[in-house]
């Protein structure tokens, strides 16, 4: 049995994994879906230092201290930021690598460096205006199915600002983890998105296109769950 560490998004949570967490666990394997500091059950936590490195951290001591080996690390929307550093630091503990419509940045990018024009200038200038936290975006923008859209906009929370312009050095950690996945949510139109599949396919990783909203684990959960490698 495989062992899953689950790593949410922007503005989301450990909430948001509730569903492929427990067919995961009814197959009988062992899942972890910290949320990162700042967001939903740890808001109390959100201050103006968070920042990627934070998270990063959040998930390295989850593994570390849960003693975590031959990891399933899957990494969802921002995510794929967070655990693309954590590669870096738990290469060895880490089996496959999955990237859920992620972010897949290459070394010295944040995720600003990879957003167009129109959202990397409301990013900038938010920053230039003072903002700590940008406000969740809406389950609609992200095509979420409609009969869970008014409960993920309940449950989404503002996310650290620092966290879209940190820019993460990469050594080449990822690329050395053997199995490495990249799954593509084709309802939600992104170039970022359709970017890091590009990039993904370029570099022969397993590829899943999903015919489902960018928010995979809540919209298809059975077929996420049929795409995630089980060791």
């Amino acid at each position: 049995m495989a062992t899953f560490v689950l790593v949410h998004g922007a503005w989301h949570g450990a909430w948001c994994w509730r569903r492929v967490a427990q067919m995961l666990r009814r197959n009988g394997h062992e899942v972890f879906a910290p949320t990162l500091t700042g967001l939903c059950e740890r808001s109390h936590l959100l201050t103006p230092a968070v920042d990627l490195d934070t998270h990063i951290l959040d998930v390295v001591n989850e593994m570390k201290w849960q003693g975590l080996h031959n990891v399933v690390l899957v990494g969802h929307s921002y995510g794929g930021m967070v655990i693309s550093g954590v590669a870096e630091k738990m290469e060895r503990a880490i089996a496959s690598f999955v990237m859920l419509d992620a972010f897949m940045p290459e070394d010295g990018q944040s995720v600003v460096d990879m957003q167009p024009p129109g959202p990397r200038e409301a990013t900038l200038t938010a920053e230039r205006q003072g903002a700590t936290s940008l406000p969740p975006r809406s389950a609609e923008f992200f095509k979420v199915n409609e009969k869970d859209r008014a409960w993920v906009d309940a449950q989404c929370t503002p996310q650290p600002i620092k966290c879209f312009l940190q820019k993460l050095p990469l050594t080449g950690a990822r690329e050395r983890i053997a199995k490495k996945t990249y799954i593509r949510a084709t309802i939600y139109p992104s170039p970022y998105f359709d970017a890091g599949l590009a990039s993904a396919r370029a570099k022969n990783w397993r590829i899943y296109e999903v015919p489902s909203g960018h928010d995979v684990m809540l919209d298809v959960p059975e077929r996420e769950h049929a795409a995630l490698p089980q060791a």
